[in-house]
């Protein structure tokens, strides 16, 4: 079999399906694409992923973007690491929709909070400052959402007692909001769901790597 190779940056939306490639155990190659010297935008990486988004991972031949499909190709290849629920369950149908929330609702905001320059015209740093502030507290209401769904799944994990590649996403994007005036660590829940992912040696191992420094989340 093959090695998988994770074109990565530390800290970027790469981390989650390092963390998990840690959880499966299979040997595999982390290839750094250093944002620093804009490589992303390389006519190398632009043939991998022609968005210039990291990350990618290469199986074999196929070459595959988008954080969320990498992470759930690695839970379907990989079925003895119990990282999804079984096919055509309700928990699997679960699994799907806090996937997409998280890549399409989450992560969408999270990226206007960090580029909000991209939601106004050149210059308009004012406007940038507001874009700013509203995707802040949209994405504080976000996180409440995910406060509320541990208190319903009854934990430890999102869904419940399996933990599976949703909580690496979540882990991921909740340290994004480290410097909020209210970040996702502050929530009772939500605070201590994140630091019994830190317990775990996979995802030490991963922030170990990427050299990722205090505090975690």
């Amino acid at each position: 079999m093959a090695t998988k190779k994770l074109f990565y940056y530390p800290g970027n939306a790469s981390m989650a399906p390092h963390m998990v490639l840690e959880e499966i155990g299979q040997p595999f190659e982390l290839v750094l694409v250093d944002r620093k010297l804009n490589a992303h935008k390389s006519a190398d990486y632009l043939r991998l992923n022609p968005n210039g988004l990291i990350p990618v991972l290469l199986d074999g031949d196929m070459v595959l973007y988008e954080t969320a499909a990498i992470c759930l190709h690695l839970a379907d290849t990989h079925p003895e690491s119990s990282m999804a629920p079984s096919l055509a369950t309700p928990e699997r149908a679960e699994l799907y929709k806090w996937l997409m929330w998280l890549t399409n609702t989450l992560q969408a905001a999270l990226i206007v909070y960090f580029y909000p320059e991209r939601s106004v015209d050149a210059g308009n740093v004012v406007g940038a400052s507001q874009v700013k502030a509203h995707a802040e507290s949209n994405v504080g209401l976000m996180l409440d959402q995910l406060e509320s769904r541990l208190q319903a799944s009854g934990g430890p994990w999102l869904l419940g007692a399996q933990y599976t590649i949703l909580d690496p996403y979540v882990f991921m994007l909740c340290r994004w909001t480290r410097g909020f005036a209210r970040p996702a660590r502050t929530r009772p829940l939500l605070g201590s769901y994140l630091q019994r992912m830190l317990e775990r040696p996979a995802i030490r191992r991963a922030i170990q790597t990427e050299g990722l420094a205090e505090p975690w989340v």
